[in-house]
């Protein structure tokens, strides 16, 4: 492949061949009239004498013979390894004394899939969907979530502090040692599968009261959008699994799917969504209460929603798939 200085390119070898071999250039007059060696006008007009103009593109630099290069045992062991075990090249090197580079280069040479591209039960590669139209699939999930203490807790000030903090909080609970507890809250979020599009409410439990009536409200939340909810995904959590969630969506004419028990991969878009919370949000800095902290969610939901770029959407935000946003084109 020709370099960003090379004084030839395909057509210029096509040029200075014919100067030489149909024209019948002297090679010295055609090396200085196209700033080249007299060897190198000389391969490409051998070359052109010989293949044509098929001759002139680029070929592979790639030696014929590598009589250095690892032996084809040693590659399979390394594949062999990789496929059973599923380890990264770091590992494998350390296993086979070999050096990490060594063995990343044979498992690019075979093509085999990055582990970060592997479903970890089964080592195959992870199937990828996407709906074609927003409200055909929504993922919805709940996230629990420790309580801050009046004043922060040990994450932000020390574990002294922190257990002080946690006594002084009103509605503290103790457990069997004596030790405070502030209990824990429960983000409920639904995520449109082909737009990312979240809506999210943070509640004190999970039972299938909070479950119905956060999906309700979120339901609104996806009409006023220009959505309409044709299926839920969720988990198994008994909440989903009630005759209250059942009949609310039947009722709304909404089909109901539960994943695969001990398969959250089926429900990924609303786990991913669920670290983004905690990385963008929930840990994003050091908090001093809990309602500082719940504050803050309805800010960043909507920079989520509206701004932040989304990698599964080449980069634009969610509400870009959404084609009849309120406001969107006025």
């Amino acid at each position: 492949m020709s370099h960003r200085n090379a004084p030839l390119s395909p057509t210029g070898r096509l040029r200075l061949a014919r100067c030489v071999v149909d024209e019948e250039w002297p090679l010295c007059r055609a090396a200085e009239r196209f700033q080249v060696s007299v060897t190198t006008a000389k391969r490409w007009a051998d070359r052109y004498r010989e293949l044509g103009v098929a001759g002139m593109a680029d070929r592979s630099s790639r030696p014929h013979h590598s009589p250095r290069r690892m032996p084809t045992r040693t590659e399979r062991r390394i594949i062999k390894v990789r496929v059973l075990r599923r380890w990264g090249p770091a590992r494998i090197g350390f296993f086979l004394r070999l050096a990490p580079s060594t063995v990343h280069r044979v498992l690019a040479r075979y093509g085999l899939a990055r582990l970060a591209h592997l479903d970890r039960a089964t080592g195959q590669p992870v199937r990828r969907y996407e709906r074609a139209t927003p409200g055909e699939l929504v993922h919805v999930d709940i996230k629990k979530l420790g309580n801050i203490p009046d004043g922060g807790g040990h994450r932000v000030t020390s574990r002294r502090a922190g257990q002080r903090h946690r006594t002084r909080t009103p509605g503290k609970t103790l457990d069997a040692g004596g030790n405070s507890h502030v209990g824990y809250s429960y983000v409920h979020n639904a995520v449109d599968d082909h737009s990312r599009l979240a809506y999210s409410e943070i509640l004190p439990d999970e039972r299938k009261e909070t479950a119905v009536a956060f999906w309700q409200r979120a339901q609104l939340f996806f009409a006023a959008n220009e959505i309409t909810v044709q299926r839920v995904l969720t988990d198994n959590d008994s909440c989903y699994k009630s005759r209250l969630w059942r009949d609310t969506l039947t009722t709304a004419s909404i089909t109901h799917k539960r994943t695969r028990p001990y398969r959250p991969q089926t429900n990924g878009k609303v786990e991913r969504f669920n670290r983004t919370l905690l990385d963008e949000w929930a840990y994003a800095r050091p908090y001093h209460s809990d309602n500082e902290r719940r504050e803050a969610l309805p800010r960043w939901l909507r920079t989520y929603n509206h701004h932040r770029g989304h990698t599964a959407l080449d980069g634009h935000p969610p509400t870009s798939r959404v084609p009849n946003l309120p406001g969107q084109n006025t």
